[in-house]
C-alpha cells in the first residue's frame, strides 16, 4: 500500500533534563502531498496533513553525532508511504546547529533518553502495556543510542558505567554503521535480545570494521542478526543524497568512495529496511 505522506514538526520537553527536543513526524496522510522545501531539501509531503487511520507501526530514526534528522528523509518518507508513523528527532546538544555535548559523557546518557521521551509522548510511559511495539533505526551515534535502549550497557572511555534506562517498548533495531566503542566491556550487549538488522560500510574511517564486530561477537547467541557489509560504501553512504548546491569539497557527508552509487543504494536500503520492519510487525 502506498500513501500520501504527511509531515508535522513538534517540540517536546524532557521533564528530567529540561531539554527541548525538536521532532519531525512523517506519517500516512489523507491530505494530498506536494514537493515541499525543508531547509535546503525537498520532500513530497503534506505539511500538517490529516493523518490516515491505522498506521502499521512506529519507527524512530536517530541521527549521527553532529547530524540532522533530515539527512534520513528519504528512508523516513519510504516508511511513512508504506504506512508507518516515523519520528525523527534532532538530538539536543549533538546536532548540526548545536554540537556542544559531542564527546561528553552526558551525551551518552541523554541521547537514548531523548528517544524514550518521544515514546512517552506517543504511546504513554513504559510499563503501560506498550511493550515491544517500536523499531529504532540508528546511524553512527544513533546506533549507540538504539543499542542502549535495547538493553546495552555502555561505559565511558574511563570505564565507568553510563547511566541509561533500557526501554521495554523496543521490539527491533536497525543499525547503520553503528558507533559501538562504548560497548567494549564484557557483557555490554548480553541483554540485547531484540532482532537486529545491521549494515556496515566496507570503507568507513569513522566506525571501522571492529566496531561492527563488537555487535557480532557481543550479542547473545540466540539474538537474530541480519548482518551485511555494504561493498564500497562509506560512513555517509547511509544518508540521503544531498542537493547539488550542498556538494562542496569541504562537506564530507556528501561524498562516497569512488564508484559508489548512493542514490541507487538508498533505494535498496529503503526496501531492505521496510522488509525487516514489516517482518517485525507481522506484515510478511
Amino acid at each position: 500500500m502506498q500513501n500520501s505522506v504527511g509531515l508535522r514538526a513538534v517540540r517536546l520537553q524532557d521533564p528530567q533534563t529540561d531539554a527541548t527536543i525538536p521532532v519531525i513526524f512523517l506519517f500516512p496522510s489523507n491530505s494530498p502531498a506536494a514537493p515541499t522545501a525543508l531547509g535546503p531539501y525537498e520532500l513530497d509531503v503534506a505539511p500538517d496533513g490529516e493523518p490516515a487511520a491505522g498506521a502499521k507501526g512506529l519507527v524512530l530514526i536517530s541521527h549521527g553525532s553532529g547530524g540532522s534528522p533530515l539527512v534520513y528523509r528519504n528512508l523516513g518518507w519510504a516508511l511513512a508511504q508504506a504506512g508507518y508513523l516515523v519520528a525523527m528527532p534532532e538530538h539536543p546538544g549533538n546536532n548540526r546547529n548545536d554540537n556542544s555535548l559531542a564527546d561528553s559523557d552526558l551525551n551518552l546518557s541523554y541521547r537514548p533518553r531523548h528517544l524514550s521521551v518521544i515514546l512517552d509522548h506517543l504511546i504513554g510511559p513504559a510499563g503501560a502495556g506498550a511493550e515491544g511495539r517500536v523499531v529504532v533505526i540508528g546511524h553512527s551515534m544513533g546506533g549507540y543510542s538504539a543499542l542502549a535502549l535495547a538493553g546495552g550497557k555502555p561505559s565511558t572511555q574511563s570505564g565507568e558505567a553510563v547511566p541509561v534506562q533500557p526501554d521495554e517498548r523496543i521490539c527491533a533495531l536497525v543499525l547503520l554503521a553503528p558507533a559501538t566503542v562504548w560497548y567494549q566491556m564484557p557483557g555490554a550487549l548480553s541483554d540485547v535480545t531484540v532482532p537486529i538488522m545491521m549494515r556496515s560500510a566496507e570503507h568507513d574511517p569513522h566506525t571501522p570494521a571492529w566496531q561492527a564486530d563488537i555487535v557480532r561477537t557481543g550479542l547473545p547467541e540466540d539474538t537474530a542478526l541480519d548482518d551485511q557489509i555494504v561493498a564500497n560504501a562509506g560512513h555517509f553512504s547511509f544518508l540521503s543524497v544531498f542537493p547539488d548546491e550542498m556538494i562542496t569539497a569541504d562537506f564530507q557527508p556528501a561524498f562516497d568512495p569512488p564508484g559508489f552509487d548512493r542514490a541507487g543504494y538508498q533505494a535498496q536500503l529503503a526496501e531492505q529496511v521496510l522488509t525487516f520492519v514489516d517482518s517485525m510487525y507481522g506484515y510478511s
